[in-house]
C-alpha cells in the first residue's frame, strides 16, 4: 500500500508523480458534488495596491471513483514541489485497489495512515539526486571556510547550494477526507482543517471539527516534542520549526533527516517533525449531514486576524450557509466565501487600527473546498433577490461538537415544536442542484443576518492526544427568521393581500393638488440620469 506499486505489481512512474502539468490524476472523475474557492497570497500597500509574495503553493483535489469519494487540501511551503507530489501520489495510495469492500473502520483508517507514510517515503526517495548534488557542492568548498569568504570566492557554488536547499526544505500540510462505504474518514498533518456540519431534528446546525491542528501552540504536540528532547520554552519563543509553525508535515527534509543541523532541534533524540497523521472517522453519512468543509489555514487565519473572532469555525460555517441560499453552484458558494474573507481582511488593513494593520499587512494562499450532502442550493442567480424570508420555517442555530460527534455544550431549543425535514443521502455523483430542501436553507442575508446573530459561544481549540474538541458556553444563533404574527395571510375579495401601509393620506394629498402641481411633482419623481446630457449645437451654414 505504501510501496508505490500498483495492484498488478508494476511501479508508478516517478515523473508523473512530480509533473504538475501532466498527471495521471487528470483522468480521474471529478466529484461534482463539491466545489473549490481559491485566492493567492497577498502583500498590501498603503495606496491600496497589492502584490503576491510568491506563487500559489496550495493544491487540492476532489475525485469520485467506484462509489468512493476522495478530497484533499495541501498547503505547501518553500515551493510547490511537495504539495504537487502529495496531491498526485495520495490518490494512487488509496484508489488503485488498496481499499477492499470488506474493510471495517480500523482497516480504512490504517489505509489512510499508510498512505501518508508511503507518500513521505516516496518523496524522500525521489530526493536522492538532490541530496547527492548538494553533497557534491559542499565538497567543492574548502573545509572550515567562513560564509562571507565563501560568498566572495565561490559565488556560483553558494548560489547553487541555496537553490538546492530551498528545494530540499520544501514541505506541505495535508488534510484528506475519504467517503467509503457511506462512511466518512479524515487524516491530516499540519493545520489544514476539515469540519462537518450536520442538521439535527430540532433545526440546529451542528459543527464537528474532524481534523487536528499540529502546531507549536498545541499542548499535545508540545508534550510529544518535549518527550523527544526538544526545549519547548525556546520553541515557544521562536514559534517556528524550521520554515513552518507546524509540527507535522509531509516532506521538509531539514526538520527531519537534517534536524541535527538546526539549533532548536539538535537536542532531539528522534526526528521531531513527523508525517504520522491524525486519523479519525467512521462517521455515517445520513440525511442529517449538511455539508463538509476542507480549508487551508489561510482562510481561517485571515478571518481571525481581521476580526479577532474566537469562533472562526462557526463564522465560516455561517458564511457558507448564507451563500448556499445565494449561489447556484458549489464552486460559487466556495468562491463567494473566499472573496468575502479576502475583502474583510483587506478592508481591515486599509481602515483598521495600527495593531490591526500590522496583523493584516499580508495573508497566505487560501483554499476552501465545499462538499454538499443535503443542503439545498439557491435556484436564483446571485444577482437576483438577496434576502429570503420564510415565515413557516423555524429558526436555525449552530453549536460546536467534538470530533466524536457528541455536543460539548448543553443547549435548549427555543421552540419545542421545531421540526426538520430530512432527505435521503445519495451516493451517486449526480447534480448538486438536485439536493432536497432543508429548513436551514432559508436564510437572511447581509445586515439582516448580522443583526440576527447572537454569538454566546467560544471556539476554544484544545487539541488532546487523539481528539479535537471545541467548547461552548451557550449556543450560537445562526439564523433568526421572521415569523408571521397573524398566521396565514388573509386575502380580500379580489384575492389580494391587504396592504401593510395605509396610503389613504397620500392619495388624498394627490387628489387635492392642481394639474400644474401634479405635473411638477411627476417631473420631480421621474428617474434622472447621473450624467449631464450632451447637447449638440448645429453650426450655422457658411455663406457662399
Amino acid at each position: 500500500m505504501s510501496n508505490g506499486h500498483l495492484s498488478n505489481g508494476s511501479s508508478i512512474p516517478r515523473f508523473s508523480m512530480q509533473d504538475s502539468a501532466l498527471s495521471w490524476t487528470d483522468d480521474l472523475p471529478v466529484c461534482h458534488l463539491s466545489g473549490v474557492g481559491l485566492s493567492t497570497n497577498q502583500v498590501y500597500r498603503e495606496d491600496g495596491n497589492r502584490r503576491e509574495a510568491h506563487g500559489c503553493e496550495d493544491r487540492n483535489f476532489h475525485f469520485s471513483h467506484d462509489n468512493c469519494f476522495l478530497y484533499g487540501v495541501f498547503d505547501g511551503h518553500n515551493g510547490t514541489r511537495v504539495a504537487d507530489f502529495a496531491a498526485q501520489r495520495i490518490p494512487a495510495e488509496l484508489l488503485l485497489g488498496q481499499l477492499q469492500p470488506n474493510f471495517g473502520d480500523h482497516e480504512v483508517k490504517e489505509a489512510l495512515r499508510q498512505a501518508f507514510i508511503g507518500v513521505e517515503k516516496g518523496y524522500f526517495e525521489s530526493m536522492d539526486g538532490l541530496l547527492a548534488e548538494r553533497t557534491t557542492c559542499q565538497d567543492r568548498l574548502p573545509e572550515g571556510i567562513g560564509q562571507y569568504e565563501a560568498y566572495q570566492k565561490y559565488p556560483d557554488v553558494i548560489s547553487k547550494l541555496q537553490e538546492l536547499e530551498k528545494e530540499i526544505s520544501g514541505g506541505t500540510t495535508a488534510t484528506v477526507v475519504l467517503i467509503y462505504n457511506n462512511k466518512l474518514y479524515v487524516a491530516n498533518v499540519g493545520d489544514t482543517r476539515a469540519f462537518l456540519c450536520k442538521t439535527g431534528p430540532d433545526g440546529v446546525l451542528r459543527l464537528i471539527q474532524l481534523s487536528y491542528d499540529h502546531t507549536i501552540a498545541d499542548p499535545g504536540e508540545q508534550a510529544r516534542l518535549h518527550q523527544a528532547g526538544v526545549d519547548i520554552n525556546k520553541l515557544k519563543i521562536l514559534r517556528r520549526v524550521g520554515n513552518s509553525d507546524c509540527t507535522r508535515c509531509i516532506g521538509d527534509y531539514h526538520v527531519k533527516g537534517g534536524y541535527k543541523d538546526i539549533d532548536i532541534l539538535s537536542s532531539a533524540k528522534v526526528e521531531p517533525v513527523i508525517a504520522d497523521p491524525f486519523v479519525d472517522g467512521g462517521i455515517d453519512i445520513d440525511s442529517s449531514c449538511a455539508f463538509l468543509l476542507v480549508m487551508s489555514d489561510g482562510l481561517y487565519q485571515a478571518l481571525t486576524d481581521a476580526t479577532g473572532t474566537e469562533t472562526v469555525n462557526g463564522d465560516i460555517a455561517k458564511m457558507v450557509a448564507v451563500e448556499f441560499s445565494q449561489q447556484t453552484t458549489l464552486t460559487g458558494v466556495a468562491q463567494a466565501v473566499v472573496d468575502r474573507v479576502v475583502r474583510i481582511h483587506h478592508d481591515t488593513f486599509m481602515t483598521g487600527t495600527a495593531e490591526q494593520k500590522n496583523l493584516c499587512k499580508k495573508r497566505d494562499d487560501i483554499t476552501l473546498l465545499v462538499r454538499n450532502f443535503n443542503y439545498a442550493l439557491s435556484v436564483h442567480s446571485p444577482s437576483s433577490i438577496r434576502t429570503i424570508h420564510s415565515p413557516s420555517q423555524p429558526p436555525t442555530h449552530l453549536v460546536s461538537h467534538s470530533s466524536t460527534g457528541f455536543p460539548v455544550g448543553i443547549y435548549n431549543s427555543p421552540s419545542s415544536n421545531s421540526t426538520a425535514e430530512s432527505s435521503q443521502y445519495r451516493t451517486s455523483d449526480s447534480s448538486a442542484t438536485d439536493s432536497p430542501k432543508t429548513p436551514t436553507n432559508n436564510l437572511l442575508a447581509g445586515p439582516n443576518l448580522l443583526a440576527a446573530i447572537e454569538t454566546n459561544s467560544t471556539d476554544v481549540q484544545t487539541n488532546e492526544s487523539s481528539t479535537y474538541s471545541t467548547s461552548s458556553s451557550g449556543e450560537m444563533h445562526l439564523f433568526a427568521q421572521r415569523q408571521s404574527q397573524n398566521g396565514n395571510l388573509e386575502l380580500d375579495a379580489d384575492g389580494r393581500v391587504k396592504a401593510y401601509v395605509d396610503f389613504s393620506e397620500w392619495h388624498e394629498a394627490i387628489d387635492s393638488m392642481s394639474e400644474e402641481q401634479k405635473e411638477s411633482l411627476y417631473k420631480e419623481l421621474m428617474p434622472k440620469s447621473v450624467y449631464d446630457p450632451i447637447h449638440e449645437h448645429e453650426e450655422p451654414a457658411a455663406e457662399h
